[in-house]
């Protein structure tokens, strides 16, 4: 006996990732599936890029992605995608909130639809999606990993809503640490300048920002993956954190 844990694996267990088509999502259902994991792919509006991902990963193993379509918005649905996930898996191990809408509302402009979306997918959604998880996750000692962000901390400018629901996003996976134990942990990821949005941010404002970031960089979508695997495999004896994935940017700008 050398005293080592045994190595932690996801070799079968299911993993509900929201958002998951594409960009940051595709990445951590990739990584997850590299790993062992069954993957339960969540998209809105993206079915070609979630079909075609989950066909891919299940001409590497069978039966081990699925495509479940949902708008979070609608939260009287959340149960019932909680549900066809573990009717296809068996169970559920993980979940895994990443869908988030993100683009600038600037003060005077701010509409009521503006706020509920924003605050409805990346503060609501996870949390009725969570509450529509607990008992299988306590069942299973399973683990929630809530995607943040720097900025719910440092504000971006003409971002007031985006800021304070992933803010509130934060404080949630905090109060979830606390209302899930012992059975599930819950623990945040916080991405900084990972993938730039598909629209609205100049290049001047791309040189602006990695000008704040230590490493001198931007990070890529495997940086935020592997941290949520670390998160969902290793991580036994974490949980109510919030890990900044940002190049160190959030140390100080």
């Amino acid at each position: 006996m050398n005293g080592r844990m045994p190595k932690q694996t996801l070799n079968d267990k299911v993993i509900l990732v929201t958002g998951a088509a594409r960009r940051i999502g595709a990445a951590i259902v990739t990584c997850l599936h590299e790993n062992g994991a069954r993957v339960a792919i969540h998209y809105r509006g993206s079915a070609n890029d979630a079909r075609n991902l989950a066909a891919q990963l299940n001409g590497l193993r069978a039966d081990s992605a699925a495509v479940f379509q949902a708008d979070l918005l609608e939260t009287a649905t959340l149960p019932s995608l909680v549900s066809d996930v573990v009717e296809w898996g068996g169970r559920l191990d993980g979940l895994v909130n990443n869908a988030s809408s993100f683009y600038p509302t600037p003060i005077g402009d701010i509409t009521e639809q503006q706020w509920n979306d924003l605050v409805g997918s990346n503060l609501k959604a996870p949390l009725f999606l969570a509450q529509a998880a607990a008992s299988y996750l306590r069942e299973a000692n399973g683990a929630i990993v809530n995607i943040v962000d720097i900025h719910a901390v440092r504000p971006l400018r003409h971002h007031a809503v985006y800021g304070s629901a992933k803010a509130g996003l934060a404080m949630l996976t905090r109060a979830l640490a606390k209302d899930l134990a012992p059975h599930v942990r819950v623990n945040g990821v916080s991405p900084g300048a990972i993938l730039w949005p598909e629209a609205g941010m100049t290049e001047t404002l791309q040189q602006d920002i990695l000008r704040q970031i230590p490493l001198e960089r931007p990070g890529n979508p495997a940086d935020i993956a592997g941290c949520v695997l670390y998160l969902l495999r290793d991580a036994d004896y974490v949980s109510g954190q919030i890990i900044a994935v940002d190049g160190g940017r959030s140390i100080g700008w």
